[in-house]
């Protein structure tokens, strides 16, 4: 009975930064955030576990992290020098994704 929140999306100037949370009810052992842009692929972006390992997709691990809060169940994705084309709807669910799909929460880097 799972269930996450994604939340912090908002519209940032190209370089600029910003940080998504994403809040689950309950300890999930392995949580990814994904993201999409209309007419593509849902993405594959970043994981956590709650043994402490992360992974980063190859091309964005130099300006996006993922990090996680156990004591508040929140797991975050910082992303730094945002560009156009990281603009998209971000979304988090476990990983292998098992979970419905949420809203999501949408982000749009302006140049």
């Amino acid at each position: 009975q799972v269930q996450l929140v994604e939340s912090g999306g908002a519209l940032v100037r190209s370089g600029g930064s910003l940080t998504l949370s994403c809040r689950s009810n309950e300890t999930v052992f392995r949580i990814s955030w994904y993201r999409q842009t209309p007419g593509q692929e849902r993405e594959w972006v970043a994981m956590s576990t709650t043994t402490n390992y992360i992974n980063v997709k190859e091309s964005l691990k130099d300006r996006f992290d993922i990090s996680r809060d156990d004591s508040r169940n929140t797991v975050y994705l910082h992303m730094d020098a945002l560009k156009p084309e990281d603009t998209g709807v971000y979304y988090c669910n476990r990983y292998p994704a098992t979970l419905l799909w949420g809203r999501g929460t949408p982000v749009t880097v302006s140049s």
